[in-house]
């Protein structure tokens, strides 16, 4: 299996984090867990299906998924190849004219987001590319294409910065003092941009941290103490939405 990360040109820099190639020669079931940006996949070769509630729904070659409060499950064909885009918390907003939001908990093609002619042209240039270079070129020039003449909301990247500085543990009515700006209207920008609202994006920033301290000797405990869980049930509550596993059981698979 393959999985190599490929960084963008400074153009994209401020919206895209990473790039991936990622190959399987073998067909497998697998978890996605909850991240903090959308992620486009163009697949050049084999096909992609999302399970849910045991039911397989063929995925398009192109496609989007917004940001998400659960875990999803996919299956991958075998000899499957993949390029997948990760934006920056603030970066598709920079590409579509849809606010992130609508794709909140969705999977689609990207075709709803995209011309489909332009996303044909990929689909193309990708199918003939031989190399890992060309296929990321290919993607880039079309992200550049997309590429809209916008200013970043500043508040906005602010606000993503404080929300990771306390590892998704600030409380949204102290953002909004720091911030200067009443509820209302944050979360509307926030939501537009991000694609949920502040508290949902931080609970996945503080899940994900949660995530990066499951490797080492800590009790669950001291897990649920250090990123403010009110107590042990909300916290495995909360572990079970984003993984659906508890903590003891995905600690031991870990």
């Amino acid at each position: 299996m393959k999985f190599d990360k490929h960084f963008p040109t400074d153009q994209l820099k401020p919206y895209i984090k990473y790039f991936v190639v990622s190959e399987n020669e073998l067909g497998n079931e697998y978890k996605v867990f909850p991240s903090s940006g959308l992620v486009i996949g163009f697949q050049y070769k084999g096909q992609l299906a999302a399970i849910n509630e045991n039911t397989e729904s063929i995925l398009t070659s192109a496609g989007i998924t917004g940001i998400s409060d659960g875990y999803k499950i996919f299956k991958n064909s075998a000899d499957i190849g993949t390029i997948l885009v990760y934006f920056t918390e603030i970066g598709f907003t920079h590409f579509a004219s849809h606010p992130a939001n609508e794709l909140f908990n969705l999977s689609l093609s990207l075709d709803n987001v995209f011309d489909r002619k332009s996303i044909t042209e990929v689909e193309e240039k990708l199918t003939v590319a031989t190399s890992d270079k060309q296929r990321v070129k290919i993607v880039e020039q079309f992200l550049v294409s997309q590429l809209k003449d916008i200013e970043t909301d500043k508040l906005i990247v602010e606000a993503v910065k404080l929300i990771y500085q306390s590892k998704g543990t600030i409380r949204i009515n102290e953002l909004n003092k720091k911030l200067f700006i009443s509820k209302s209207p944050f979360e509307k920008r926030f939501r537009k941009v991000v694609g949920t609202t502040a508290k949902k994006f931080a609970s996945i920033v503080r899940f994900n941290s949660v995530l990066d301290n499951l490797n080492n000797t800590k009790s669950l405990t001291e897990l649920c103490y250090e990123n403010n869980f009110f107590d042990q049930a909300h916290f495995i509550k909360d572990f079970k939405q984003f993984t659906g596993d508890t903590p003891e059981n995905f600690k031991r698979f870990f």
